[in-house]
């Protein structure tokens, strides 16, 4: 049965799409891949549509990749995105990371990216991923630190976003500074210290394009999501304030020296 008690935050909006589609193995699992080897079977928690698991397919020719999702709507575009790349190696499936529907030591690699943020209980998560990856095996997990995210200039409204996301997360049985906490988690779920490698990489949008891109989608996201609605139905926000952080996401993003970032936390477990 499954233990899944949070709520998915940001649903999967066109505007949240368009953030998770620009997602790769480069950009969004570099700590992974040199530990990567050909041979390796693979399971993807919370692969969303499907960009990073395409690429860690590639990554495992002679291998295979599991994209497990709990959400099966956006399965649909993750397997065309497999079919667009010519890959056969990859399938997906749907299903609970806390109650995981494989056999002990299955996977040589299980990882999860922007997962544990919006699960229920992270810890049990983490025991199921271990449970299922084989001896030497590798749990693989890189989640933001939403209190980390900084940025440039200090237009009116940004802060009152932050707040407010934080709030609605929480409210949703997530944990948006889910980042810092994973090697907490990790030893939690029965991970020796010395298994448990920490590092830390970062996400900056400060050119034009990048600006315009990143401040589209939360202003799109903040009127139009899930998020939205969970927001104003918790009576976390007005659609009054809604529409005002949506305009200062807007502003942000015309601001010539305008600059954001964002810290993830990394953690690579040995089984």
């Amino acid at each position: 049965m499954s233990q899944e008690s949070a709520v998915y935050t940001h649903g999967h909006h066109e505007s949240v799409l368009r953030s998770h589609t620009w997602r790769t193995a480069e950009n969004s699992a570099a700590y992974l891949l040199d530990s990567l080897k050909p041979h390796m079977k693979v399971l993807d928690v919370g692969c969303g549509p499907g960009t990073i698991t395409a690429d860690l397919a590639a990554l495992v020719p002679d291998g295979s990749v599991t994209g497990l999702e709990h959400a099966p709507g956006v399965l649909e575009q993750a397997r065309a995105v497999a079919d667009e790349r010519g890959l056969t190696n990859v399938h997906f499936a749907v299903g609970d990371v806390h109650a995981l529907d494989y056999p002990d030591d299955t996977f040589c690699v299980v990882h999860a990216h922007q997962v544990l943020q919006h699960v229920g209980d992270p810890v049990q998560a983490l025991r199921e991923m271990r449970r299922v990856t084989k001896p030497g095996g590798i749990v693989a997990v890189r989640d933001s630190d939403y209190a980390t995210m900084t940025w440039h200039p200090a237009v009116p409204g940004m802060d009152e976003w932050l707040d407010l996301y934080r709030r609605v997360a929480r409210a949703n049985g997530g944990d948006p500074d889910a980042g810092r906490r994973l090697r907490s988690w990790a030893l939690a779920a029965g991970f020796a210290a010395a298994d448990v490698t920490c590092t830390a990489s970062a996400w900056c949008y400060a050119t034009d394009e990048e600006r315009a891109w990143w401040s589209g989608l939360w202003a799109d996201r903040t009127l139009a999501s899930t998020y939205a609605r969970r927001a104003t139905e918790g009576g976390q926000a007005t659609q009054t304030e809604l529409e005002a952080i949506s305009a200062a996401w807007r502003e942000w993003g015309t601001k010539e020296d305008g600059w954001f970032a964002m810290v993830h936390g990394e953690i690579l477990c040995r089984v």
